[in-house]
């Protein structure tokens, strides 16, 4: 490998993370939302993912890095999050709760659970023999295995707060209301590997060998592509084609079957990997797509990575440090508009928006370098 696989450090201290210790709320936690230009909303509700992302991304930088402020931001965050996102009385972790912390959004969302489950199977990692954050861990994959897990083989997509069905399961105003999703199998599979390296239970790897199958076998379609949305039977929901997820999967499924050490999983799933990731590079493969947003560029990067193409990762790459990175303001903006100039319309920092595919990317690319 080139040298350049290592300009992500630089990326990762110097732009990335900085942005998110300013965003850390002195009176507990880290706030809401922020706007392009950095300015943040004091009054906005907390989501369950974001603080989830926050904690898994200073865990692990922590864990690269060894700075004492990333594991001062992590330990901040695991103190906030087991305080006020898991709900008491019935298991689980809300979607989102208000800025102080109070009114959760009580729906119980697998892509939250799951991301709960990643993030302190992170911290965990970080800070062996925190016994509390370990058992927080291992507790959410019973109830998810418990609450979530149905026939025919898969997991339901979301729950009322007390487990009832819920009519609106939909992740997002922008997805579609569908009983299973591969957004929330493809997360629920990298927690389940996080977890399992804190915990190598065989209920654990059982889970996880079934999260594999799943992904690898019915959500991959045989041109590569991905389905999206699924009914109960996993009949196909028909939607678009996601070519950032397709070349995310492609690269996830193989860290999340290295965590196992199965040399025959591994072969097995080579062929569907490259099949994904050359589904991916139908949108990164020539050219670059000023549409995309900031999270299909960084899983483009590593995707290519793992598949071997590493001019087509080095220019995606350049792409993003001369055009999606803000060199004022800190972090990524969104994405870019038709003209290549920035779309300030999308915060910086919000549900949707954590440090977590570019701190991903950063920290795959230096690990891979120190590989090479």
């Amino acid at each position: 490998m080139r040298n350049w696989l290592e300009e992500p450090l630089k990326e990762l201290t110097e732009n990335i993370l900085p942005f998110w210790l300013r965003m850390r709320d002195p009176s507990g936690g880290f706030f809401g939302e922020a706007d392009a230009f950095g300015n943040v909303l004091p009054q906005a509700r907390r989501g369950t993912v974001l603080n989830a992302r926050i904690l898994w991304a200073f865990s692990e930088a922590y864990r690269l890095i060894g700075r004492e402020e990333y594991l001062k931001a992590a330990r901040w965050e695991r103190d906030y999050f087991m305080t006020h996102f898991f709900d008491r009385e019935h298991g689980g972790v809300w979607w989102s709760v208000d800025a102080d912390g109070t009114r959760p959004d009580t729906k119980k969302q697998l892509y939250a659970q799951a991301f709960a489950i990643y993030g302190l199977s992170a911290w965990c990692l970080a800070v062996p023999g925190d016994t509390e954050a370990a058992e927080a861990a291992t507790g959410l994959f019973r109830l998810v295995e418990q609450r979530f897990l149905d026939e025919p083989f898969g997991y339901i997509e979301a729950l009322e707060s007390d487990f009832s069905p819920l009519r609106d399961m939909s992740l997002s105003s922008s997805d579609i209301n569908a009983p299973r999703t591969m957004n929330s199998h493809i997360h629920l599979m990298e927690a389940y590997a996080a977890l399992y390296r804190i915990a190598p239970l065989p209920e654990v790897e059982t889970a996880l060998r079934r999260l594999l199958d799943i992904v690898s076998g019915i959500m991959t379609g045989p041109g590569g592509h991905l389905g999206l949305y699924f009914e109960r039977d996993w009949t196909v929901i028909p939607s678009h084609i996601s070519c950032g997820h397709d070349i995310e999967t492609s690269w996830l499924m193989m860290e999340c079957a290295s965590v196992l050490q199965d040399e025959d999983l591994t072969a097995a799933l080579l062929p569907v990997a490259a099949r994904l990731a050359a589904a991916g590079n139908e949108a990164f493969g020539e050219g670059m797509p000023v549409s995309a947003q900031w999270w299909e560029y960084a899983e483009a990067v590593v995707g290519n990575l793992w598949a071997g193409n590493e001019e087509t990762a080095y220019r995606i790459w350049c792409f993003i440090r001369d055009n999606l990175a803000d060199r004022i303001h800190g972090e990524w903006f969104w994405s870019l508009l038709p003209d290549g100039t920035p779309d300030l319309s999308h915060p910086k920092a919000g549900f949707w928006k954590c440090p977590y595919h570019n701190t991903r990317m950063c920290i795959e690319m230096l690990n891979l370098s120190k590989k090479a």
